[in-house]
C-alpha cells in the first residue's frame, strides 16, 4: 500500500512538472509571436491516443502488457492531466465557435463519464463484496427466476398444508410484484435501504393475521426476499458498470475522431 501511495505521489509530481513546462513553453511562444497552442495541441492529441489505448489493453488481457491495475492508474492520471492540458491549450472553459463547441462538448462528456466510471470502479466492487454473494452477470436472470419459483412453491405449500390462503393472497397482491423482476433500482444504485425496509414492512403487515405455522412459511418467504435483494443489487451495479462502457467508449472514439479532424484542419489552413 505504501509503495502504491508513493507511485501516486511521484505521478502527481511528474505530471505537475510536465504541465509547468508546457505552460512555460506556451508563454515563451506567445511572447515570441509564435504558435503557443501548437505544442500543447500535439501533446493533447497524443494523450487522447494513449488514453484510448486503455480499452484496447483490456481487450488484449492475454497479452503480457503490464498489470491491468497499473494501466487503470495511468488512465486515471492521464485523464486528469488531459483536462488541465485542454484548458491550457484553449485558454478558456467554453469556446465560441460551433465546431469548437462540439469538440469541447465531447471532451467534457468523456471527462464526466470517465469520472463516473472511476467512482463506480472504486465504490461498486466493495458494495458487491459486502453482500457475501458471488455471481456472474449472465447468471443473474436465471437465479432471479429460481428465487421466484421457490417463493411461489412456499406459498403453494402453505396453502395446501394448512388449508389457508391468507399468505397466498398477500403474496399475489403485494409480493408477486417484487419477485417478478429486479426492483428498487435507484435505491440499490445509490446505496439506499428502501428494499430492506419494504420487505420488513410487508412482513409486519401480514404476520398479525397468520398462525404460528403460517408464520414459519412467512419467515422462509422473507429470507427469499432478502436473497433476491442481494441479487437485485448485483444486477443493478453490474449493469451500471457494463452500460457505462457503452457510453464512455463511443464518446471517446468520437472525440478522437473529431480531434484528428481538427488536427488536419489546422494543418490545411496553415499551408
Amino acid at each position: 500500500m505504501r509503495s502504491f501511495s508513493t507511485t501516486h505521489a511521484v505521478s502527481w509530481v511528474v505530471l505537475g512538472a510536465l504541465f509547468a513546462g508546457l505552460a512555460l513553453h506556451r508563454d515563451q511562444a506567445e511572447a515570441g509571436l509564435g504558435e503557443p497552442a501548437q505544442i500543447t495541441g500535439y501533446v493533447l492529441f497524443a494523450l487522447f491516443v494513449a488514453l484510448a489505448s486503455f480499452n484496447a489493453r483490456k481487450r488484449l488481457s492475454m497479452v503480457p502488457l503490464g498489470r491491468a491495475r497499473l494501466w487503470a492508474v495511468v488512465h486515471t492520471f492521464g485523464g486528469v492531466f488531459a483536462l488541465a492540458l485542454y484548458w491550457l491549450h484553449t485558454q478558456s472553459l467554453w469556446p465560441t465557435g460551433t465546431y469548437e463547441q462540439l469538440l469541447a462538448g465531447l471532451f467534457y462528456l468523456v471527462t464526466l463519464t470517465g469520472i463516473l466510471g472511476w467512482l463506480m470502479q472504486r465504490l461498486f466492487p466493495a458494495r458487491l463484496t459486502q453482500t457475501g454473494l458471488e455471481i456472474i452477470y449472465e447468471r443473474i436472470p436465471h437465479e432471479l427466476a429460481r428465487v421466484r419459483e421457490d417463493a411461489e412453491a412456499i406459498v403453494m405449500d402453505c396453502t395446501r398444508e394448512l388449508q389457508s390462503d391468507t399468505l397466498a393472497r398477500h403474496y399475489f397482491e403485494s409480493l408477486a410484484w417484487f419477485f417478478r423482476r429486479p426492483r428498487f433500482i435507484l435505491s440499490h444504485l445509490f446505496g439506499g435501504q428502501h428494499g430492506v425496509h419494504w420487505i420488513h414492512q410487508q412482513r409486519l403487515t401480514v404476520a398479525r393475521y397468520l398462525s404460528q405455522r403460517e408464520t414459519e412459511y412467512l419467515d422462509a418467504l422473507t429470507e427469499l426476499g432478502y436473497a433476491k435483494l442481494r441479487l437485485d443489487l448485483h444486477y443493478v451495479l453490474q449493469s451500471a458498470m457494463k452500460k457505462w462502457l457503452l457510453v464512455h467508449v463511443p464518446l471517446s472514439v468520437a472525440l478522437l475522431g473529431i480531434a484528428l479532424w481538427h488536427l488536419v484542419l489546422v494543418h490545411v489552413y496553415a499551408l
